[in-house]
């Protein structure tokens, strides 16, 4: 009896169960594809079918990136202050998920947005702001509470949901813009945010922490060990970690692939829209499709090519065959009419545009001190979504003086760039560095406990 009583009170609990980890985590990824699919993918597609210039689409693609650009600002008050009763993480991922509803809602309420679009990129870069908080919080929770064995598979099946849910909500929003309007679209996809809510709600991180602020529960053993009560130590370690080889490493090969992979994003609608005649729904829909296909495939080859090559393997492979995908449409600008082909080449890229990304996740959670690992992981993805502003900035500032097979052999050289400095990065010399830097840690608290301890006794 007893036995089953503290089963059941225990089975909300994310450290203590590896499936319920999974079904989370896909569920919290897959409510990041919602605004990311209305904001990044159906608005601008929405805008290109609606007369607006190229220029105009661009400076809104990259204004609503600059919000993620500055997401380490965020990070190091996500990493000092929490409510540790409730957790080191779930406080924050609530409050973000709370500010994209009401963003949206705001969204929906805005009137003739065409005429707006001041406007309609201010309440898109709130919702971006808001999904700071979450995307800091979802992440950094992952690399808390996931072994790190099964952090490669664990990022596949996120991304892959994610891409799942930026497709669903392309098709969705821009199926119900042309057929119902801006507002409801909006509004509708809003209610999908408010049911995935949830899923946070009722979880803990660790057995007997809070629900809510009013529950009963405490401050879990591991997550006062890893909290730090100084500014100074936060930026010392932050310093420390940020320094090491294999950190710049990845750093500078992410920025320059996702650069190119942003620049192919806003590059797409206004390439098949404006220069091969689609109409926005027809695009949203091919989009939706084979985002779908591309998630799903994520997710399946993802995991499995993790488990047996690796992470680093899979990310120079995925690479490797992007660049050669945009390659042929370089040189085949004869078959550009045909949308068989046209279609096969979007399905291959965001297939493969999954896997890097599952690849790029789950390198840099692997190169994570989990002591700041909200404040490293969060300066990482900075300086990649820089890389995804560069990449729409880079767009609208040479598509008006390059042919559209330039532009395509732009995209391939990033990507041979990127690839070369991958092949520099040492991820288990780089965890021993890790492993140095926690017991200097350690060491230091000995070191002020002891010191503290003389005091009170004299």
């Amino acid at each position: 009896m007893s036995s089953k009583v503290r089963s059941s009170k225990h089975t909300g609990v994310l450290s203590e169960n590896s499936l319920l980890r999974y079904i989370t985590f896909i569920g919290l990824y897959f409510s990041q594809g919602i605004p990311e699919g209305l904001t990044l993918l159906a608005i601008p597609a929405w805008l290109a079918m609606n007369g607006k210039s190229v220029v105009e689409i661009a400076t809104y693609s990259a204004a609503i990136m600059i919000p993620f650009s500055l997401k380490i600002l965020l990070a190091p008050v996500i990493e000092r202050y929490t409510y540790l009763p409730m957790g080191r993480r779930r406080p924050w991922l609530l409050f973000g998920q709370f500010g994209i509803l009401c963003s949206m809602v705001a969204l929906s309420l805005l009137p003739n947005p065409l005429d707006n679009i001041f406007q309609l990129t201010v309440i898109v870069l709130c919702i971006h702001v808001f999904m700071i908080f979450q995307d800091i919080a979802t992440d950094s929770l992952v690399i808390d509470i996931v072994p790190i064995e099964q952090q490669g598979k664990a990022n596949s099946f996120m991304w892959g949901s994610k891409t799942v849910g930026t497709a669903i909500s392309l098709f969705a929003g821009s199926w119900i813009i042309n057929q119902y309007g801006f507002s409801n679209a909006v509004f509708a996809m809003s209610i999908f945010v408010l049911l995935i809510m949830f899923v946070p709600l009722f979880l803990r991180e660790r057995k007997g922490e809070k629900l809510l602020p009013f529950t009963a529960g405490k401050t879990s053993t591991h997550a006062a060990e890893l909290a730090i009560d100084s500014w100074s130590k936060l930026f010392k370690s932050f310093k420390q970690v940020i320094l090491l080889p294999n950190t710049l490493l990845l750093i500078v090969s992410v920025f320059l692939s996702l650069t190119a992979i942003h620049f192919m994003r806003t590059l797409l609608p206004v390439f098949t829209i404006q220069e091969l005649g689609w109409t926005d729904v027809y695009y949203s829909k091919v989009m939706s499709i084979c985002g779908i296909i591309g998630g799903v495939s994520g997710m399946v080859i993802g995991a499995i090519v993790i488990q047996r090559f690796g992470v680093m393997r899979m990310l120079q492979g995925s690479l490797f065959l992007l660049s050669l995908s945009v390659l042929v449409l370089a040189f085949t600008s004869s078959y550009w009419t045909n949308k068989t082909f046209i279609i096969v080449f979007i399905g291959l890229l965001l297939t493969l545009t999954t896997l890097v990304n599952i690849g790029v996740l789950a390198q840099a959670m692997r190169l994570c001190w989990k002591r700041i690992s909200a404040m490293q992981f969060t300066f990482c993805m900075t300086i990649f979504n820089f890389g995804l502003a560069t990449g729409a900035a880079l767009f609208g500032f040479i598509k008006s003086h390059y042919s559209w097979q330039i532009l395509f052999m732009l995209f391939t050289f990033l990507i041979f760039i990127s690839m070369f400095i991958l092949k520099f990065i040492k991820t288990q010399r780089h965890l021993g560095h890790v492993e140095m830097l926690e017991r200097k840690y350690n060491e230091i608290l000995q070191t002020e406990g002891s010191l503290l301890v003389k005091s009170d006794s004299i």
